[in-house]
């Protein structure tokens, strides 16, 4: 008599990946803590409103498109993450449904994430060289540091795109 444990495991393996919902889950409360802070700020900005600079109307310009791809990230890791690992969202019809919804497929993730991390950590390189502008003390450590995790982040990219074009180039042939 052969006793059949692979069925079994497999079945019980892909289940697992429920376990992965709460994760994605808990994105919708890093949204929260997003709205949060840019809602504190927000009300920061406009009690300064009257005595705001140019300088610091860029500065306060750049801390919420931080924010908004922040969120983005969060979204797009949330919705395609949950879709490619876990199951399929049942919005098909839905009015608001974004064009890309479903068609992101995981090298197609990775390239959106590495490419927002780009865009973000070059926010950060703006936001501390607009500071060389002002009275603040620069902080040459952090700013070194800024520019090497900016550089790697493009390198990785331009290294995982290159990678994706040449598995497309690959198939091709």
């Amino acid at each position: 008599m052969k006793i059949d444990i692979e069925g079994p495991f497999e079945r019980i393996l892909f289940a697992a990946r429920w376990l992965a919902a709460p994760i994605y889950f808990g994105l919708i409360f890093c949204l929260i803590l997003l709205l949060t802070v840019f809602a504190r700020y927000v009300v920061k900005i406009a009690m300064m409103l009257t005595t705001l600079s140019v300088h610091d109307a860029v500065l306060a310009t750049l801390a919420f498109i931080d924010v908004a791809l922040l969120a983005n990230l969060v979204l797009l890791v949330m919705f395609a993450g949950y879709e490619n690992f876990v199951s399929r969202l049942d919005i098909d019809d839905h009015v608001d449904r974004p064009a890309w919804f479903g068609k992101v497929d995981f090298a197609n993730l990775k390239l959106k994430l590495f490419t927002s991390i780009v865009a973000i950590t070059g926010i950060e390189l703006l936001k501390e060289f607009m500071a060389l502008r002002s009275e603040e003390r620069l902080d040459p450590i952090n700013l070194k540091w800024l520019v090497v995790i900016h550089v790697t982040m493009v390198f990785t990219t331009a290294m995982a795109a290159l990678t994706d074009w040449l598995k497309a180039k690959a198939k091709d042939h």
